[in-house]
């Protein structure tokens, strides 16, 4: 008997002749459902390929009896979303944050887009989350450098901080080190003051006495005597807990000593007056929520 008729005993089909280390592969025939399912997929295929555009020609293509046309759908359903979109961002231009808050339809729009609008935007300084970083402001605490309301924080969107728009708001801090008002050791003492303001050190009193002293002289004018800072020139509030740039004693006598400035692009004419509200609403109600 030739390794061609050779049958496998338990199976009775031939085997092929191939041998790998005692096991022998069977010639067996492909299954009757295979060849169905082959037949199926390629009338499946030729229908396909004559209601549908399928053949690239020369300078053209096979039609279809159908006459379907993908780039005409995709072009009306870009059309539509335009449509929609204008209809939408013409309601959020004439409505006030409150009217947009109290129209569930409008607030459905701004939870939909303002994610991605604050990825692209804001989330690259502020974080996705929005509470912020080492010389970039958290934005769902309590402490707001021009203040919180609806009005302000529009405002601050449309002009920016220390930007190149003709409103922008202004605000910096004088380098009083750098500029040899005060010298290393009077920025360490009004520094333990300030820390103390802020609940982060128990300097002892006559570190106090002289640290009120050195602030009332530099710094009152914009922090206020009591330290609580004035929103109409960006002055951060120095009682609470939250700081900017760390209060830590390293990072408060660089900050007293070399000064700050803030930055913050203004978005007039990057962003619609429909993106800025949603992002003062995503801003102001649904990032808090998040937290």
């Amino acid at each position: 008997m030739s390794v061609e008729d050779e049958r496998d005993e338990l199976t009775g089909h031939k085997t092929t002749g191939h041998d790998w280390n005692g096991i022998k592969e069977l010639n067996t025939r492909v299954p009757r459902a295979v060849w169905w399912a082959i037949g199926i997929t390629h009338v499946w295929a030729l229908i396909m390929w004559i209601l549908l555009p399928a053949w690239p020609l020369v300078d053209t293509y096979t039609k279809g009896v159908l006459g379907v046309n993908q780039q005409e759908l995709v072009e009306g359903e870009l059309a539509a979303g335009e449509r929609y979109r204008e209809h939408w961002e013409a309601h959020l231009t004439v409505a006030s944050l409150d009217e947009i808050r109290s129209e569930q339809a409008l607030m459905d729009v701004v939870r939909a887009s303002a994610p991605t609008l604050w990825g692209d935007n804001c989330s690259a300084c502020h974080g996705i989350a929005g509470i912020g970083g080492p010389g970039f402001p958290n934005l769902i605490d309590d402490a707001w450098l021009w203040g919180g309301d609806d009005q302000a924080v529009l405002e601050a969107i449309r002009v920016g901080i220390n930007a190149g728009h003709p409103e922008t708001l202004v605000s910096q801090m004088l380098a009083f080190g750098e500029m040899g008002i005060l010298s290393r050791d009077e920025i360490r003492t009004v520094g333990e003051y300030v820390r103390a303001l802020g609940g982060l050190a128990e300097p002892e009193p006559a570190v106090m006495e002289e640290g009120a002293m050195l602030y009332a002289d530099n710094c009152a004018s914009c922090h206020a005597d009591d330290g609580t800072g004035m929103n109409a020139l960006g002055a951060p509030n120095l009682t609470d807990e939250f700081w900017i740039y760390g209060g830590d004693p390293q990072s408060v006598f660089r900050t007293i000593h070399d000064g700050r400035q803030g930055w913050m692009p203004a978005w007039e004419g990057r962003l619609s007056e429909a993106q800025a509200k949603i992002l003062a609403i995503y801003l102001l109600d649904i990032l808090p929520e998040a937290e």
